[in-house]
């Protein structure tokens, strides 16, 4: 089995059941047909192998991005026009998608950074509140709710063939504190380092967007 067949099989898996906050949801894109249909394309386009990868975690799905495709960091614009993905969703862009594939373009396009990494989330599954984002570290009962499915999660990734020497985390503040604590307790990864989080430059530290895209490269390349 690929590593794109073992990324499928892991998506339709994926189910949370937990009592909520009032106004909070869970989002669940792979309870749609066309983004399954997209997802395994994208994988499958750029994980039929059985290389090893370093996986990169960010906090949860957002609206606009994996929460649409099913695909961390990729909003229904990117897919299409830069992995060549043509789908039917509606054209909404994410910001955090914009850095993430510039950083894959200034590190030498989509098949070399795909060959050796792969992007997930702490939590595979994203919550909306009032219709905005609400991440699982929001509410301190929703944390401890979803952390018997994070740790299942994150065991479940590590069948695939994944580097555990270390693993990056997109977000350096409360996403690497409880990853940090997590792995401590579960010893997933001898080494987890924290990267700033893609939405936190492009909102708070614009004018430094191509340093921070550096940043990202230097890591990869200082391991």
């Amino acid at each position: 089995m690929s590593f794109a067949q073992k990324v499928i099989r892991f998506n339709q898996s994926l189910e949370l059941d937990i009592p909520l906050p009032e106004g909070v949801q869970v989002m669940n894109p792979f309870h749609d047909r066309q983004v399954v249909e997209i997802s395994d394309k994208f994988y499958l386009k750029y994980f039929s192998d059985n290389s090893l990868r370093t996986l990169l975690l960010g906090i949860n799905p957002g609206r606009f991005g994996a929460g649409v495709t099913g695909i961390p960091f990729t909003d229904p614009v990117k897919l299409e026009k830069n992995c060549g993905i043509a789908n039917n969703l509606k054209k909404i862009t994410e910001p955090s998608a914009g850095f993430i594939y510039d950083m894959i373009e200034a590190y030498g396009g989509k098949e070399k950074f795909y060959s050796k990494y792969f992007i997930h989330a702490v939590c595979p599954l994203g919550f909306t509140c009032k219709g905005l984002n609400f991440n699982y570290y929001d509410s301190r009962e929703i944390e401890r709710a979803v952390t018997p499915f994070i740790v299942s999660s994150i065991e479940k990734i590590l069948s695939f063939p994944v580097n555990t020497e270390l693993c990056y985390c997109l977000g350096m503040g409360k996403n690497f504190a409880f990853l940090q604590n997590l792995n401590q307790k579960h010893h997933f990864f001898n080494k987890v380092i924290p990267l700033p989080h893609p939405r936190w430059i492009v909102q708070y530290r614009r004018k430094r967007y191509n340093e921070f895209i550096m940043v990202y490269i230097e890591n990869y390349r200082q391991r």
